[in-house]
């Protein structure tokens, strides 16, 4: 009795602490208003559940209650029995509820798993047509996607339901002395039981055929032929064999039925021979015999037909059917004039790579310990009438790195972050650091976008939860040796009363949101700040860009953008990659806002079947992409993961034809550049860059990627999503000629790597102790040509200031390296440097001394870059450098002191 009460007591707190989440929740989802995704969720969850573990109760429950009632009277108590029983008396009271207990938990646990499948069901429930037909079985595509998964764990279901609710009855059976073991080797079961028991295990074969034809479905994921999907040995042998497999397992069904009521073991043996022949011999032996010595000596003549549904479904999933292959003749004529005529691309060739400027930006604004750059991304703005790929890192605040880490300073007085960083992708300063278009605490601009609502509330590394609207202001920035507080202002978090206290005191595990005299009935509670939690919760059913960027809104709010994905592993014929499925669409886009938290989805992809299911799932919470504000859409991206997995499997399945599929004579390969450590290497990511298409009419934003021949370096061809409106969306492939050499990444870094005057710096650089940084290779095609960029940056061992110093151009057997790109494309094409022309409005900002444009904190950190080169040179005797390094620092104490 004490054990019971003991699990009666664990099962109360669980479901007390499940209450007070689901509640916490519910406050949540009312907050953001999308209560239709929390009651669908969690009524599904209940009905699913109910159906599952009830139908569980019943079965499990009705059987073993039957088996009690029908083994009421020992058959046997003759003690030569081998296994003595202590006879339960019939009724008794104990048993019955032992048996009662033992239902009720296995039937909660079948309820628990049950409401676990509720998104299966749902989509079971509310499939949608893929337009297309499997050519095996002849059945539309969301057969496979939306209802075989939920057919598949009905079955498993059942044969779990069964087989315990046998194993169950028989030991019913067993205690009641329903069997008999006498010596020497002879088994006497009483009527009653040998026909329940029969009837159980023959009711088993015959739900077992379900799972003969859900086998049957499956071979559309076969993994036996050349490729994924059903092959000549799964067509021609497996699927005959499966369906008399189904046949088979009746007739032993029948066979065990019939043993219920005619006392011949022959009978049912005879059905259980015929059963493991057709399932050893049939569905095992004979197909591997088949594939073995008929179809691998004859592979491509047999597999020629599969090859081509694989080719062809592969593309289909992957959405590689889109995309436009066009040629580029790759010529070695680019011109001075040509460039002038393409200064918008060359202007937006990026120099500043996300791990140096990071590092750069958290040196020179991070401003406070407890301000953290967490990453850089790359976006086009606008910028004083010109359009420019700008490089922007918002500035998030950091609880680990308070200065006090208190209940009060992390819930109600550090709240929030503060601002972004934005700057061009190609310009630098003087000193090798980059120039900004907004900098600083408050944001300050240097050109026409502003930032009115800087406040980050809502970020990539917010903590659990905050309050706002206490009797306490929250810290805002600070401003020398002083702090400026402020009030928010916003509808983000949700009301609280005392019984909301309460309930959110036992959530987050603290009694000081109880006892905290600052916290007031107009206070409001923020959590699930992170942005990838909170629109993971709005929308489970995508998966999540980990790559979620900022936006600067036409009113100056910043706004998160995420990317999301509707993924499957069940979409027939198509190769799978490993982690992911074998379908992918970037279907969602979800827009964050920074300062009040309010969460939209967009459908990015109307066409997609499986965010239309969701759309009937969750009806309003998802609106078309139209709906979305003009000057947000103005910055959605095509995804560098999507142009990642898409390039990785176009480089297979652009092979059309089977036979050169086959051979993989035409195979492609993302090239791969040194890594971290010796050996390592990985694979070129996908880049933003502006440029314009060789057959387009402007520049426009777009993610590029170069492919090289299999085991070979030189270049192949080249992949572009574009971003930009009216292109969104639009996958081009421009394939350069199979009969001319183009020289490929890693043919360039080696070059490179041979140079003289280029190796002789990097060595000199090297020797002094300073550090060298590669940045990443770009491949920028120009008219019909493609440069190759690659910045180099310096830093002192131990010093996180990177500092750019030259800019590396390669195109055709042409290489140089200057101290900028303008420098570097003057050396190679001749002509004048290309500058920019500043806009009034830059010139104006222009016009201060270089000391009044800079932070202290710039001035500052170079000071000290100096005074940490200078102790080099003071350590390698060099004199002339420690002079040139301390009289550098001098001018910058001097810029601060004319500050003051």
């Amino acid at each position: 009795m004490g054990g019971i009460l003991f699990i009666a007591v664990i099962m109360m707190l669980m479901l007390f602490w499940r209450g007070i989440q689901l509640i916490a929740d519910w406050f949540w989802f009312q907050e953001v208003g999308k209560e239709v995704i929390f009651t669908v969720t969690f009524l599904t969850q209940m009905k699913v559940a109910a159906l599952f573990g009830g139908a569980f109760f019943v079965i499990f429950y009705l059987n073993l209650f039957l088996a009690s009632r029908l083994s009421s009277r020992g058959y046997w108590v003759d003690r030569d029995n081998l296994i003595q029983i202590p006879p339960w008396e019939a009724g008794g009271k104990s048993f019955g509820t032992l048996l009662l207990l033992g239902s009720v938990v296995f039937a909660l646990f079948a309820a628990l798993r049950g409401s676990a499948q509720w998104e299966i069901f749902l989509r079971f429930l509310y499939p949608t047509p893929f337009g297309n037909q499997d050519p095996l079985f002849g059945r539309d595509i969301s057969f496979y996607v939306f209802q075989l998964p939920f057919l598949k764990y009905l079955y498993t279901w059942l044969m779990t339901v069964l087989i315990l609710t046998t194993l169950a009855t028989g030991a019913v059976y067993f205690i009641r002395r329903s069997f008999q073991f006498t010596p020497p080797q002879t088994i006497r079961i009483s009527p009653p039981a040998r026909v329940h028991l029969a009837v159980l295990v023959a009711v088993l074969f015959f739900v077992g055929t379900l799972g003969a034809w859900i086998s049957l479905n499956e071979l559309l994921y076969s993994k036996r032929g050349v490729v994924f999907g059903p092959g000549y040995t799964d067509v021609n042998t497996q699927v005959t064999m499966l369906k008399v497999l189904m046949g088979a397992t009746v007739f032993c069904g029948i066979t065990i039925l019939a043993f219920a009521f005619r006392r011949d073991w022959r009978i049912p043996a005879a059905g259980l021979a015929v059963f493991f022949g057709v399932l050893i011999l049939g569905t095992g032996i004979y197909p591997s015999l088949v594939q073995k010595f008929k179809v691998v000596p004859n592979e491509i003549a047999l597999e020629k037909p599969y090859l081509e549904r694989n080719i062809r479904y592969t593309n289909l999933a992957y959405g590689l059917d889109n995309i436009e292959y066009r040629e580029f003749p790759a010529e070695e004529r680019l011109t001075w004039e040509d460039l002038k005529r393409n200064e918008l691309t060359v202007k937006n060739i990026r120099l500043w790579d996300h791990a140096p400027l990071l590092s750069t930006y958290s040196q020179l604004q991070e401003i406070r310990t407890y301000y953290k750059f967490i990453d850089v991304d790359n976006d086009r703005y606008n910028v004083n009438g010109e359009y420019r790929q700008v490089m922007l890192s918002p500035r998030e605040l950091s609880y680990r790195a308070l200065p006090s880490r208190t209940w009060v300073n992390e819930h109600i007085i550090y709240t929030h972050g503060h601002g972004v960083v934005l700057g061009p992708v190609n310009r630098i300063s003087p000193e090798g650091l980059p120039e900004f278009f907004i900098k600083d605490i408050p944001p300050v601009p240097s050109a026409d976008i502003k930032v009115t609502r800087p406040e980050i509330y809502y970020g990539e590394t917010s903590n659990e939860y905050v309050f706002v609207h206490t009797k306490r202001e929250e810290f805002d920035y600070p401003v020398g040796e002083k702090n400026v507080y402020t009030r928010y202002q916003g509808k983000g978090g949700v009301p609280l009363s005392f019984w909301k206290k309460v309930v959110f005191a036992v959530r987050f595990g603290s009694i000081d949101i109880l006892l905290s005299n600052d916290v007031t009935g107009e206070s409001r509670i923020m959590y699930y700040r992170k942005i990838h939690d909170r629109v993971s919760r709005v929308a489970p059913f995508v998966r999540l860009d980990s790559d979620s960027y900022l936006v600067i809104s036409k009113e100056g709010r910043l706004v998160w953008i995420l990317d999301g994905y509707t993924v499957t592993d069940r979409f027939p014929y198509s190769e799978p990659v490993p982690g992911l499925g074998n379908y992918i669409r970037n279907s969602l886009k979800a827009v964050v806002d920074a300062y009040d938290g309010t969460v939209s989805l967009y459908i990015s992809d109307p066409k997609d079947p499986v965010i239309q299911t969701y759309s009937k799932i969750f009806p309003g919470v998802l609106q078309p992409l139209e709906q979305m504000p003009e000057d947000l859409r103005a910055h959605i991206r095509y995804p560098q993961a999507l142009m990642s997995i898409q390039a990785r499997m176009y480089g297979t399945y652009h092979m059309q034809d089977p036979q050169v599929f086959y051979n993989k004579e035409d195979l492609w390969t993302i090239p791969r550049k040194a890594g971290a450590g010796v050996g390592a290497e990985k694979e070129y990511p996908p880049y933003y860059t502006i440029l314009k298409l060789p057959d387009g009419k402007k520049e426009e934003f777009v993610v590029l990627l170069p492919f090289t021949p299999s085991r070979k370096d030189n270049m192949a061809a080249w992949m572009a999503g574009r971003c930009d409106a009216p292109h969104y969306g639009e996958v081009v492939v421009y394939v350069f000629p199979k009969q001319k050499l183009v020289y490929g990444p890693r043919q360039i870094e080696a070059r490179i790597d041979q140079e003289a005057e280029i190796s002789k710096q990097l060595s000199l650089w090297s020797q002094r102790g300073s550090q060298v940084i590669r940045g990443d290779l770009l491949a920028i095609p120009i008219e019909k040509s493609i440069l190759y960029v690659e910045p180099l940056y310096l830093a002192a061992e131990k010093s996180q200031l990177p500092e750019l110093k030259r800019v590396i151009v390669a195109f055709g057997n042409s290489l140089a390296m200057e101290e900028n790109l303008e420098l570097t494309l003057q050396r190679i094409f001749g002509g004048e440097v290309l500058r920019e022309k500043p806009s009034p409005k830059a010139a104006l900002a222009a016009a201060p001394p270089a000391e009044k444009r800079r932070t202290d904190a710039e001035i500052a950190g170079q000071a000290l870059a100096h005074y940490r080169k200078a102790q080099e040179f003071l350590r390698q005797g060099n004199w002339a450098g420690y002079g040139e390094e301390l009289k550098k620092m001098e001018e910058g104490l001097k810029a601060l002191e004319r500050r003051k």
